[in-house]
């Protein structure tokens, strides 16, 4: 069942006490975490369930990488590094330094903490399913949300540039994103287990301002994940502000598929489902044009640069007029 716009920031407290697990938000790596932060400062933490795309999994080092997986833990544990929006905050290099001074260069820059997490992660798989690590590991880490990787199958993503074909680290750290971007190809997986149910189940959807394309689009592609959308609430804030992403190469990602690199744009990515739509007041002029693909349209202010900001859009999220 779909469920009205809660006008009444209690009303909605009241309801979400009655019930566990009630929230779910479409996640990636950069910009929702920080709307998680914000989240959790306003509803029970054991009242969200955060869905993360794994399309840049990884080996590096002979140890498995998630990215966004540890972005999202890392984040609700209280010790992600909000300069990079990755890895652990004051954690130390040693490791990766000496492998340098040895002659042997990793893609990524990991950190000797961050480093453990991918080493217990890469040994749990040897016993367990992606989903039953993460949720050994949230629980190590005092977390009292659920986190769900969108599959427990491998996810492979390919970016097709005018360099050729590239892993989506070469291209973004590498290559810094420099290369003009032709194609984007991710291959399709089966949901993890009770993904789908999880979604149904849930009296919110919340879609986070993360990159569309590449995180987004990917736990979108899981067969019945759209059809499980249209039967609750989904509420998607935008995540380009003045037809600029705020991080990351979303602009180029969005081109290379054919959307035009707006919140208009992204509007037309999750029109067949969504609900509401939140887009920055930057963009105010686009609402009408919006409003033609979306019922509802709210504008607000959805830079996030501090905690006031980030717990001020998620009352927008969730419902309540400010």
């Amino acid at each position: 069942m779909k469920i009205g716009v809660f006008n009444n920031y209690n009303i909605l407290k009241y309801y979400l006490s009655l019930s566990t697990n009630m929230i779910s938000i479409l996640s990636g790596g950069t910009g929702t975490p920080k709307l998680i932060q914000g989240i959790v400062q306003i509803i029970n933490p054991e009242d969200l369930n955060v869905i993360v795309n794994t399309v840049e999994n990884t080996y590096i080092s002979g140890n498995y990488i998630a990215p966004d997986i540890d972005t999202v833990m890392y984040t609700l544990a209280g010790i992600i590094n909000e300069e990079k929006w990755y890895g652990i905050r004051d954690d130390t290099f040693i490791t990766h330094e000496t492998l340098e001074k040895i002659g042997y260069n990793e893609i990524l820059r990991i950190g000797d903490k961050d480093r453990a997490f991918k080493i217990q992660k890469t040994f749990l798989m040897e016993k367990y399913p992606f989903s039953k690590v993460v949720d050994i590991q949230r629980k190590e880490l005092g977390i009292k949300s659920r986190i769900i990787p969108m599959s427990d199958e491998q996810s492979n993503i390919k970016i097709i540039t005018d360099r050729g074909e590239m892993s989506f680290h070469k291209f973004l750290v590498e290559e810094k994103g420099e290369p003009e971007v032709e194609d984007i190809i991710y291959n399709k997986v089966e949901p993890s287990n009770n993904l789908l149910q999880i979604i149904k189940s849930s009296e919110m959807v919340v879609i986070g301002p993360s990159n569309p394309v590449t995180s987004i689009e990917p736990i979108l592609s899981i067969a019945g994940v759209k059809k499980a959308l249209k039967r609750t609430y989904v509420v998607a804030v935008s995540p380009i502000i003045g037809g600029k992403p705020l991080s990351g190469p979303a602009a180029k990602f969005m081109s290379a598929k054919g959307y035009e690199v707006s919140c208009t744009g992204v509007a037309s990515i999750y029109r067949k489902f969504l609900d509401r739509f939140i887009i920055d007041t930057e963009d105010i002029v686009s609402k009408k044009k919006i409003e033609k693909l979306i019922s509802e349209v709210m504008t607000t202010n959805t830079n996030m640069k501090t905690m006031d900001d980030k717990v001020m859009l998620a009352r927008s999220v969730l419902g309540e007029i400010l």
